[in-house]
């Protein structure tokens, strides 16, 4: 990151692209380690899940269709009675492995990553081993923070299922109600948007600065404000790189058996890659994002103080005080 601070408050979604390609290459060393130790993890993690559900799934539905053609009462009845609960049973089993580990390596992921790019803003002397260091002792600030993300969209949530039953019993399925429920869909996804781009930039904040939780949230809140249509339009376009990545899974993977192994093999293969550089990119840039909000707000950040706190003190990683980053501020 060749860029003074005060330059980067002029950088659009395209801008933003180039500097986070930018430090990824000229960092590509670095990067590729994190990659192999953290992300690729997480990747095969996100894309076993589909797999693996749909593998659940099949089992499922096809011994509840054996089920219903069997008369109740009979042995068969009762075993696949047994079968059925047993499989349900595994699959929530499965699920809950499944979000422990993706919880995890997310979380490892996104500090390692942080703390790369600050380490690279400050000029600091940089080592795969120093970033692994640093990554367990941030990433309970990133657990707190996700958890009060996660309260945030249940409620966001709620309110959304309580507006909908609203609109059913006063509404309905008329023309009218149709339009309106689509303006409410709109509004919606737009809200999940927002909350996401959020709780990105509060990840960086929980990193990097004392707050975290509610606190980071409401930082990252603050931050987005004047920048909120670019993070838009890049958090969207992820967004839909993600879904893309993920239909070309289920269709030329999870559900492609007429492609043959060999073709499907390779479909996989694909995917995983593609998904890996997404994560790794969409954690790039959403740092990238948070030095160009600070400075688009004029808060200069100093180099010198970020350094002083990114070092591992007596075996404890010691976040930025508000004083060293919320601070300064200069006039352009």
């Amino acid at each position: 990151m060749d860029r003074e601070q005060e330059e980067m408050q002029f950088l659009g979604f395209v801008g933003i692209y180039k500097e986070s390609y930018n430090v990824i290459f000229a960092w590509r060393k670095v990067f590729s380690k994190i990659a192999l130790a953290l992300i690729l993890p997480l990747t095969f993690i996100y894309l076993a899940r589909i797999e693996v559900s749909n593998l659940f799934f099949r089992k499922i539905i096809h011994n509840e269709i054996e089920l219903d053609h069997t008369r109740s009462g009979t042995p068969k009845y009762k075993k696949l009675s047994d079968v059925i609960s047993d499989e349900w049973a595994y699959f929530w089993l499965f699920k809950a492995a499944y979000f422990t580990l993706f919880f995890i390596f997310s979380l490892l992921s996104t500090a390692a990553v942080v703390y790369t790019i600050a380490c690279i803003y400050t000029g600091r002397e940089l080592t795969f081993r120093k970033v692994m260091s640093v990554v367990p002792k941030v990433w309970k600030r990133l657990m707190v923070t996700f958890l009060s993300i996660f309260v945030a969209m249940f409620f966001y949530h709620v309110v959304f299922v309580f507006i909908v039953v609203v609109w059913a019993l006063s509404i309905g399925a008329s023309n009218v109600g149709f339009a309106v429920f689509v303006i409410l869909i709109i509004l919606y996804l737009g809200g999940l948007l927002y909350l996401t781009i959020i709780w990105h930039l509060a990840s960086v904040v929980s990193v990097l600065e004392e707050a975290y939780g509610f606190q980071a949230m409401v930082k990252g809140k603050n931050l987005i404000e004047g920048k909120l249509w670019v993070a838009v339009v890049i958090f969207f376009k992820l967004s839909v790189s993600l879904f893309i990545i993920q239909i070309a899974f289920q269709n030329l993977v999870v559900h492609g058996s007429t492609f043959g192994v060999v073709s499907r093999v390779a479909y996989a293969i694909i995917c995983f890659l593609l998904l890996c550089k997404l994560i790794l990119f969409g954690l790039v840039i959403q740092t990238v994002i948070y030095f160009v909000c600070k400075s688009y707000h004029h808060e200069n950040i100093d180099k010198s103080a970020l350094s002083d706190h990114l070092e591992v003190y007596l075996g404890e990683y010691v976040p930025l005080k508000a004083k060293d980053v919320q601070l300064e501020q200069y006039h352009v």
